[in-house]
């Protein structure tokens, strides 16, 4: 058997290191980072910012004059907005005085001072036409009231005739003469009616011109009296028949 040969490097012939030496080389390499170092931070200043190289979105706030613009058109807005408003009124009142025009005037496409002169000159011709209207009324209350009175004054004479057995009718026969003729019986002439009515007519300013009468054969009297209006004498002939015949039963 051969024998071992001894190694190329024989253990004993290792030189032992001081292990102190060796502790002390192991924990300078890996010994914890000393903030108190300053010198760190002095060797290696801090890179410049390059906004051109900032990938976020910019957060700063709008600049004065943006503000500004907005402002005014956000004015503007509102003014133009408020100008249309005006107008639709301005032009709505124009409408409606149009419609207060005539037919034949609405059918004109007026503009808005030709509108205004129009009314202008119409108001007039309504005052008139208003006027014309409240004489038309009058005019025709007066006529109902004179056909009232009329009805009323023959209802009377028609009463008057029916209850009694007398009649009266008078007329003008000129500007200052009338005529009055009476027809009563032969019994109303107990009593003197004839004086108390020439009595009667010479209060209202009638003075008597002529008188006549005649009897007929069925009983009645028929007084015929012919009389001058004085100035003052302001009767009508249907009123003074109706007074002369309320004397009479």
């Amino acid at each position: 058997m051969l024998a071992v040969s001894s190694p190329l490097f024989s253990p004993h012939q290792w030189q032992l290191e001081d292990p102190i030496s060796l502790h002390h080389q192991h924990n300078s390499l890996f010994s914890p980072f000393e903030p108190s170092d300053h010198s760190f931070y002095l060797q290696f200043p801090p890179p410049p910012l390059d906004p051109s190289h900032d990938h976020y979105p910019s957060s700063a706030a709008p600049s004065p004059e943006a503000v500004s613009n907005v402002s005014k058109m956000a004015k503007k807005l509102s003014h133009n907005a408020s100008e249309r408003d005006r107008r639709k009124k301005i032009n709505s009142l124009y409408s409606s005085l149009r419609a207060l025009l005539p037919s034949s005037d609405q059918m004109k496409k007026l503009s808005n001072p030709a509108t205004i002169s129009r009314i202008l000159s119409y108001i007039p011709e309504l005052q008139q036409q208003v006027e014309g209207q409240m004489r038309k009324k009058e005019e025709l209350m007066a006529a109902m009231v004179g056909q009232e009175v009329k009805n009323d004054e023959e209802k009377k004479m028609k009463s008057a005739a029916s209850s009694s057995s007398s009649i009266i009718s008078a007329s003008r026969l000129s500007r200052h003469e009338m005529a009055i003729q009476i027809s009563t019986d032969i019994n109303g002439c107990q009593r003197n009616y004839l004086s108390e009515i020439l009595c009667c007519l010479e209060e209202e300013g009638l003075l008597l011109l002529n008188a006549s009468s005649f009897e007929s054969f069925d009983g009645k009297v028929f007084h015929n009296l012919h009389l001058q209006m004085g100035s003052n004498c302001k009767m009508e002939p249907k009123v003074l028949s109706n007074m002369l015949l309320e004397m009479f039963p």
